[in-house]
């Protein structure tokens, strides 16, 4: 995915001493690594813990829409003075965020005139539509009438996201007189773009006084009544009305779209484990909040703050993660990128022919062309994984018609990887360095990403070893496709063009000394010696030979790439590992999903367990058991928890989709629907879970649950019910 958005120009040479054009600077520490993040459709907001929106930390702080700041400020006073936190924490759904507040002691005249603990404030906060609704109820508990001042300080930048991440713009939009009402203040810009941007703050009950920064109220209390303050915050372009609904009707609404998404999973998991149990639902309802609401039916946006966008790879990985489980996610991926896929050459887009979208962005600079990113397709692997992606709908759900009506887009997509992706005819699937997009376009995309073992960057053009897995589970499943829509020589082609390649991989990746494949081919056919991550996806794949995997797994396992929490992106052995940098040793639970799901591959069940009980205990221990997108990669010390990434997305849908890929890896469900055939490969359970039942598994017109137990032989499955034409297969 497009992580730092490090851009750099071909003919300036790479200054490791200089940041990267649009890296996400961090100027200062997180004030607190526990954010509370919200997210409905293109909107999405991030508080502290007490509610308020701070400017200080990393500065990722406020309420964005369509990738706009509208708000930047907003803090809570209780007579002149923050307030106390009691608790703050999101609901299972993450549709809602709470916090229960009280006060410090207020005195006047150097005595206490509202004794510490004496109010209560519980406040709330939900999105839906451009708006984001808060309800405070204030609580008198003392035993005298009291007179409560209340504050709500605010503003907005209206920043693009870039901005927020630390570009530099050369000129910005104009800001316009605020507006002013009884109960409400609407801030508005003109961007350069000629789009008037607004943020309409509305208070009920009204203020008592209200200026262009901040809204006062005067609550005259009795002991143990309570008064209730609604403050609705919208988004609003030149032509937009904001929503006017209470506060309660919103979180209604938002309530009920979240419901009806988890109608449509169906499916659910419980497990003897409790943790487990945690960690699933959230990951259910993160996937489902970056899903609800978005324009893009059935697309999960990548991450908050700085991805809450469609990005197709991780779009499509997050779908084959969620696949077993829910495919509709998967359907709606692929109906999205096959209308986004590109039919023209746009160079400043780096689009050609075939191409599959790697990101949109909306804000302002994207709008103008300051960034190369409203619609960008520099990434060389969501081509092939959105032919392997649709491979395995069709094979989860047998819906041919669909896959009827995307087949010229997988049909332009295989062409892409013949013709453009292969430039050279050498077999593999290279990218050149953009002029003006990305340097690196695997999902390593971090300039210092791809190099050889003195640690010297490769130049391009360059092969990516999980690419040419990616191209040949892609041409696997084409084929499969093709003889399923009756074109058995298109499919005989596409299975020789996929055992080529097999062959020309093992010979040209291999690196025996190493026990793995090489990180890339660089521009002169050089491996690049580097044991990396990488060689897990290729595993998952299928593209490794049976011999060759069980020592790909162990160097995966051993102590240079383990950490104890997963594990790392490179060895702690090679020139460039930094356990805190993005991409050269870092921990990425979607990338060790990948691995597992490759170990597994290759009848390894018990090392995927190890890291399926690695990130279980990773979920433990993270704030509202969040997976988030990435870990640094520090040893396991004894009574310690995992080290956190400073500007990591949390909640991010591929870190929210790997414990479903880990428990399918364990568990070796295989779904053939156009056979009508479950097959369960021995299946493993780590000692941590006893016991676990999947119910509800859709499979066209069947219906299947099953529960599986540990036992001292090994692993017992029992089919508990099944519904229509299915067999089951337990080997």
């Amino acid at each position: 995915m497009f992580r730092n958005h490090c851009l750099w120009s071909m003919e300036c040479p790479l200054d490791e001493a200089k940041p990267p054009q649009f890296y996400i600077a961090t100027k200062s520490s997180p004030v607190d690594e526990r954010n509370r993040v919200l997210k409905y459709g293109n909107m999405f907001a991030v508080f502290d813990r007490f509610g308020d929106i701070q400017m200080g930390g990393l500065g990722e702080a406020g309420i964005f829409f369509e990738g706009t700041r509208f708000l930047s400020e907003l803090s809570l006073s209780i007579a002149n003075n923050p307030p106390m936190l009691l608790s703050s924490t999101m609901r299972d759904d993450s549709v809602l965020f709470t916090a229960d507040l009280t006060n410090v002691d207020v005195c006047r005249a150097d005595q206490v005139h509202i004794a510490r603990g004496t109010l209560h404030l519980a406040r709330c906060k939900t999105l839906w539509r451009a708006t984001c609704y808060e309800e405070m109820r204030i609580s008198n508990y003392g035993l005298e009438p009291l007179s409560v001042p209340v504050a709500l300080q605010f503003g907005s930048d209206f920043a693009d996201l870039f901005e927020v991440r630390g570009t530099k713009r050369a000129h910005k939009g104009h800001f316009q007189q605020p507006i002013v009402d009884h109960d409400s203040v609407i801030l508005s810009y003109r961007g350069l773009d000629g789009k008037y941007r607004y943020t309409c703050l509305r208070c009920t009950p009204a203020p008592a006084k209200i200026t262009p920064t901040d809204c006062h109220f005067e609550f005259l209390l009795q002991p143990k009544q309570r008064v209730v303050l609604q403050v609705a915050i919208s988004c609003q372009y030149e032509n937009s009305r904001p929503n006017s609904v209470p506060f309660r009707d919103a979180l209604s609404a938002t309530s009920a779209e979240m419901r009806a998404a988890g109608r449509d999973i169906e499916c659910y998991i419980h497990s003897s484990n409790e943790q487990l149990n945690d960690w699933l639902r959230r990951s259910s309802a993160d996937i489902q909040m970056m899903t609800v609401g978005n324009p893009e039916v059935n697309y999960p946006y990548a991450g908050v703050p700085w991805f809450s966008t469609v990005f197709g790879r991780d779009g499509i990985i997050t779908a084959l993660e969620f696949l077993w489980m829910s495919p509709q996610i998967a359907k709606g991926v692929l109906h999205y990128l096959a209308e986004t896929q590109a039919q023209d050459f746009i160079p400043d887009a780096d689009a050609e022919p075939g191409k599959i979208l790697h990101e949109a962005r909306k804000g302002e600079m994207a709008i103008l062309g300051e960034i190369p990113f409203r619609r960008y397709y520099g990434a060389v692997d969501t081509t092939p994984l959105f032919v392997m992606l649709a491979g395995a709908y069709f094979q989860r759900t047998g819906d041919l018609a669909f896959i009827q009506s995307i087949w010229p887009n997988i049909e332009l997509a295989l062409e892409w990887i013949d013709r453009y992706g292969d430039r050279d005819r050498d077999g593999f699937v290279e990218y050149c360095h953009s002029p003006k997009g990305l340097i690196q376009q695997g999902w390593k995309d971090s300039h210092d990403s791809v190099f050889h073992a003195d640690g010297t960057m490769a130049e391009a053009p360059i092969a990516l070893c999980e690419v040419q897995g990616y191209v040949y589970a892609a041409r696997c499943f084409a084929a499969q496709l093709a003889r399923a829509l009756g074109n058995k020589e298109r499919a005989t082609a596409l299975e020789v063009q996929a055992n080529r390649l097999q062959a020309s991989f093992e010979e040209r990746f291999w690196c025996e000394d190493l026990c793995t494949y090489a990180l890339a081919l660089d521009g002169h056919k050089k491996p690049c010696r580097v044991r990396t991550s990488n060689p897990g996806h290729c595993l998952a794949t299928g593209i490794t030979r049976p011999d060759r995997a069980p020592l790909v797994a162990q160097t995966l396992l051993s102590s240079d790439f383990f950490t104890g929490w997963g594990i790392r992106t490179v060895g702690a052995s090679e020139v460039r590992y930094n356990p805190v940098s993005y991409h050269n040793g870092s921990v990425w639970p979607h990338d060790n999903a990948l691995a597992a799901m490759g170990i597994a591959r290759y009848g390894l069940k018990h090392l995927a367990a190890q890291i399926l009980t690695a990130l279980l205990d990773v979920s433990v221990l993270v704030d509202l058991h969040r997976l988030p997108e990435l870990l640094c990669g520090l040893e396991r010390r004894v009574g310690e928890g995992p080290t956190l990434y400073p500007v990591a997305c949390a909640p991010q849908a591929w870190s929210a989709g790997a414990v479903f890929m880990l428990l399918d890896a364990c568990l070796g469900i295989s779904i053939d629907a156009p056979k009508k055939t479950v097959t369960i490969d021995r299946p493993y359970l780590p000692a941590s879970i006893s016991r676990l039942t999947i119910g509800r598994i859709k499979i066209a017109s069947a219906c299947l649950d099953l529960f599986f137990e540990r036992t001292e032989q090994g692993v017992r499955v029992d089919v508990l019910n099944k519904q229509g034409d299915l067999t089951v297969l337990v080997h």
